[in-house]
């Protein structure tokens, strides 16, 4: 007999038939032996009813009010289905967040688990019930025993929470599509659907927009290797099983406030190669990296900083091994450019870095956590360590430097963040085989604003500060680009540096850093809004030469200039322009023979 917990959105339960519909398929389940825990969200658009509702009576409702208000949405759900269930003869008991024993922070309207007290539930499941739990809520852990809710996502988080919890077989997430696409089918009509994932690709995707599962339950997911399977609501298909490594024992305090990183990981075995002042036009990237990939040349960190002028400057790093043959590649592509400089100054120039370490920050609970990139940066700093080269993910961040400051660097951040375990030394990447394909999806998002410091002082620290004082406005950064080419001002080296944030975010990020630029002794701080990131992401492109270079050819075939690039060990991001987005998923998205025979179609 297996324990699963299921979990229905609001489309689900969006009507009487439905919520039947729901019943019926629940019922099958334990017919079949199965233990059943559902958790179901509230009734269609009721949440955005209750919301204008509290608009009508007040201009700005307090957070604890609108969380005793909306968490009555669910309380309706989770009745109905009861009944419904009871109607057909199978026992059922429904119960409120707080009833479950989920126990939160006092932080209305956005509060994360703390614990999960599953005593209740699981005294009812031996009586043979199936225990219907009120998604989204919780109540706080003060003696007030406040109600909250859980914000984006909660839905989804709580449901997986509650199978880390009991310890649960399965996490079934019941949506409107048939499971996890290859790309958003309302861009791409032939994306097609994907029978297994990773918890890694998954993290990288949800955080990239794809809406089917949030990224909060992802995390705690692969933290307490939790099993989630997304399934259709309307069909019997499989849908698509999200995997996790089977993870070390963790405890269930501070459950979704878990300790942010789990490993520090290093590479020795480095070198970096700089192309500065190369033309900004399309089918550069591609140039380059097309004859890397035909030299069988593995690329590990690659970005492309932000234009200055009509040129702009691309890195990347290799295996200290396969240096000699990456620097002759460019410096035979170079004089090509050259052509295009305007004046001798403009010309392209080759850089090289022979004795380079990677140093890396590694972890699921880092999602959303806006100060632990800074806390990474702020760390080295301490050290004397100086950042030649940035690179983020929702999982990691990782920074190249000089090969003299590893050991240095890799005893401070195990200190800082408590890894009582050994560091990793990452070894040269092996050929992922468990997938026929190495990209396994695309996403675009075209909610993010760049925002681009100019002449920043290169000296160790500056970055700490930069991300510490964005951090402390609660602003997340996305990518993170740190320019090769420095510039003599007044005196002192400087570099750009540009990332990108939530649009929300980009004008307090840049009043914060408006007010700091004295402090700072930087430059102006500008803002792009009309931008869009393109990524792939595939735990089966480690290893792989050439996955770069296809997905900047395929850009370019478009005609679509690339404005930054930025990677990870699993996911590669372009921005381009916010009216190149949809051609540049499109493209890129057929690129890989990401398309599938069927088109699907998505359940109002």
């Amino acid at each position: 007999m297996a324990l699963i917990v299921q979990k229905y959105g609001g489309t689900s339960v969006g009507s009487v038939e439905r919520i039947q519909a729901v019943a019926q398929r629940v019922l099958k389940a334990t017919q079949a032996g199965n233990s059943l825990v559902v958790v179901v969200s509230a009734m269609g658009k009721t949440t955005d009813g209750l919301v204008k509702l509290a608009n009508q009576i007040s201009t700005s409702p307090s957070r604890r009010e609108m969380d005793m208000l909306l968490s009555t949405g669910e309380q309706v759900s989770i009745a109905l289905l009861s009944m419904a269930l009871q109607e057909l003869g199978q026992p059922a008991i429904s119960l409120t967040g707080a009833q479950v024993g989920i126990v939160t922070e006092a932080e209305h309207t956005r509060a994360r688990i703390l614990n999960i007290q599953p005593a209740r539930i699981e005294r009812h499941l031996k009586d043979g019930k199936v225990v219907v739990v009120a998604g989204f809520q919780g109540i706080s852990s003060t003696t007030d025993l406040e109600i909250t809710t859980l914000g984006r996502g909660g839905s989804d988080t709580s449901a997986v929470a509650l199978a880390a919890a009991l310890q649960a077989d399965a996490c079934e997430i019941y949506t409107d599509v048939p499971g996890i696409l290859t790309a958003d089918p309302r861009i791409v009509p032939d994306a097609q659907l994907m029978t297994d994932i990773t918890s890694d690709e998954m993290l990288e995707l949800a955080s990239l927009g794809a809406k089917v599962l949030h990224p909060r339950a992802v995390e705690i997911a692969k933290n307490y290797g939790v099993t989630l399977v997304v399934r259709s609501s309307w069909t019997d298909e499989p849908g698509t099983r999200v995997v996790s490594p089977i993870p070390q024992l963790r405890s269930l305090e501070g459950l979704e406030i878990a300790h942010p990183v789990d490993a520090v990981e290093f590479d020795t075995d480095q070198a970096k190669v700089a192309l500065l002042r190369i033309p900004d036009r399309p089918g550069i990237a591609a140039r380059l990296f097309g004859e890397i990939a035909v030299q069988d040349l593995d690329v590990d960190l690659i970005i492309q900083s932000i234009h200055e002028g009509n040129t702009n400057d691309i890195a990347f790093t290799v295996t200290q091994h396969s240096l000699n043959r990456a620097e002759a590649v460019a410096a035979a592509i170079a004089p090509a450019l050259r052509g295009h400089a305007a004046t001798p100054l403009d010309e392209a120039e080759v850089m090289v870095e022979r004795q380079m370490a990677k140093v890396s920050i590694a972890g699921a609970g880092m999602i959303g956590r806006p100060g632990v990139a800074a806390q990474m940066f702020s760390t080295l700093a301490a050290a004397g360590v100086n950042i030649q080269m940035i690179s983020t993910s929702e999982v990691k961040v990782s920074c190249a430097i000089a090969a003299e400051d590893c050991d240095r660097a890799i005893a401070a951040l195990c200190q800082v963040f408590n890894i009582a375990s050994s560091p990793v030394r990452l070894s040269a990447p092996q050929v992922a085989e468990s997938h026929a394909t190495p990209v396994r999806g695309a996403a675009l998002d075209v909610n993010q604003a760049q925002l681009a410091i100019r002449h920043v002082p290169d000296r160790p620290g500056m970055a700490a500060s930069i991300f510490q004082l964005l951090a402390d406005h609660n602003v997340s950064v996305d990518m993170i680009i740190q320019s090769q080419r420095c510039r003599l001002i007044n005196g002192i080296v400087t570099r750009d540096i540009a990332f990108t944030v939530a649009q929300m975010d980009a004008i307090a990020a840049q009043k914060a850093l408006q007010e700091a630029a004295p402090e700072l002794g930087c430059g102006e701080i500008t803002v792009a809004w009309a931008i869009a990131k393109v990524s792939i992401v595939g735990i089966g492109m480690v290893g792989r030469p050439g996955i770069a270079a296809r997905m900047f050819e395929a850009i370019a075939h478009q005609q679509i200039n690339i404005q930054m690039i930025a990677t990870s060990e699993i996911k590669i991001s372009c921005v381009v322009a916010e009216a190149d987005g949809v051609k540049a998923l499109q493209s890129v998205h057929a690129a890989f023979g990401l398309a599938g025979r069927e088109t699907i179609q998505i359940s109002a």
